[in-house]
């Protein structure tokens, strides 16, 4: 069962969830996102997942590759954020999780009952709109548990600003 969203409650604020990562596209959704936030007193949600590691090292060894997927998490994550204060003069919130991407995603999204919309934007390679927006949008739809707004890459700036 899919929890209610409570967003328009009381003390709630709408949250529009993006998934960062270092693709072009990704700035296509934080403007959009943040647009959208700004335009609707909501607020953007900034999600970095650090993919597993398969450390089969020595301690030290893992506790340092830790640090380095944590400290360049959170240097993406503050360029976003700089580029979601910029177009939008709104404070983003800044998520950082370990794992598979697709079910930190969900997992957060479960967690935060105000997140009501997932951000993403679709990339213009021949090779598809990106395996987050395929797994998502494609097999994972119907049972996904917030509406997903797909961004197309192609957009310009003032383009997304009109439609946000």
């Amino acid at each position: 069962m899919v929890a209610i969203r409570k967003s328009f409650e009381e003390g709630h604020r709408r949250k529009f969830l993006v998934v960062v990562d270092d693709t072009p596209e990704c700035d296509r959704a934080i403007i959009y996102a943040a647009k959208r936030a700004a335009r609707t007193g909501g607020v953007v949600t900034l999600l970095f997942v650090i993919a597993p590691g398969d450390f089969q090292h020595w301690l030290g060894v893992e506790d340092i590759m830790r640090a380095e997927a944590q400290e360049e998490a959170e240097k993406t994550l503050a360029r976003a954020a700089g580029r979601a204060r910029a177009v939008a003069r709104t404070e983003p919130e800044l998520v950082i999780r370990e794992g598979n991407k697709s079910d930190e995603i969900v997992k957060l999204i479960e967690s935060d009952d105000d997140i009501a919309i997932l951000v993403l934007a679709a990339g213009m390679s021949s090779e598809g709109p990106g395996p987050l927006v395929t797994s998502i949008a494609g097999k994972a739809a119907g049972n996904f548990p917030i509406p997903v707004t797909i961004v197309p890459g192609n957009l310009g700036d003032d383009e997304i600003a009109a439609l946000a």
